[in-house]
């Protein structure tokens, strides 16, 4: 039957709480399981059983538009590649999530722009467009771009993966200082051994499935 569908089970038993300014990685081998359940954790994608609760609010009773705006309000994404759109420059891809989700006066989000696009030391180069800059800057705007709306949660696909190791320390610093600084809890996906052992707690997946969960908190000297 050319119509039938094959559906493939992803992940299967998960029973996850992250819990609020954790910064949590998510490992394991490629086809794991650690993207997918990063967009089930943003709402990016739908559970076909079970639940997923975000702040409380079952994603499953949502409809798109409802998804949408929990996205726009709660979360912060940051993937692999920055997705910055190349004719606009840093102060203005940063400034459109904020006027796309119209909570903000177009002076209000050019306040809020240039003080996060400060924070993360881009002051100088807010004029300047994508392609003008650094891949290590670039995914620095998109990190601002990713807090400018003050979400309480910041999920990151793979953020390190397309720079080379001097950015993306640059890129663990700055979790590191959203985390103890603004209370951000953070989500990533990572598959740098190095990296995911400065989170504050690991997840291994494999074949769907979790098989590890480590508290990597560091005791108090």
């Amino acid at each position: 039957d050319l119509g039938a569908q094959v559906k493939t089970r992803v992940l299967t038993g998960i029973d996850l709480v992250i819990r609020e300014r954790e910064f949590v990685s998510l490992t394991g081998f490629s086809g794991s399981g650690k993207s997918t359940l990063l967009y089930l954790l943003g709402a990016l994608d739908k559970p076909t059983s079970g639940t997923v609760r975000i702040d409380g609010v079952d994603i499953e009773r949502l409809d798109d538009d409802e998804r949408a705006a929990l996205r726009g309000k709660k979360l912060g994404f940051v993937f692999q590649f920055h997705f910055l759109l190349p004719e606009f420059t840093v102060l203005e891809n940063v400034m459109l999530p904020m006027l796309k989700r119209g909570q903000r006066s177009p002076a209000s989000a050019e306040q809020r722009a240039r003080e996060v696009i400060t924070s993360l030391g881009l002051g100088e180069l807010s004029q300047r467009r994508p392609g003008q800059l650094s891949g290590g800057q670039q995914q620095r705007v998109s990190i601002a771009r990713a807090v400018a709306n003050d979400p309480r949660i910041l999920l990151a696909d793979e953020p390190t993966g397309n720079l080379d190791s001097r950015n993306g320390e640059i890129v663990m610093e700055t979790f590191e200082r959203l985390v103890r600084e603004e209370g951000l809890t953070i989500v990533m996906v990572t598959h740098e051994r190095v990296f995911a052992a400065r989170t504050s707690r690991q997840i291994v997946t494999r074949d769907g499935a979790i098989v590890e969960d480590i508290d990597q908190r560091r005791p108090a000297s």
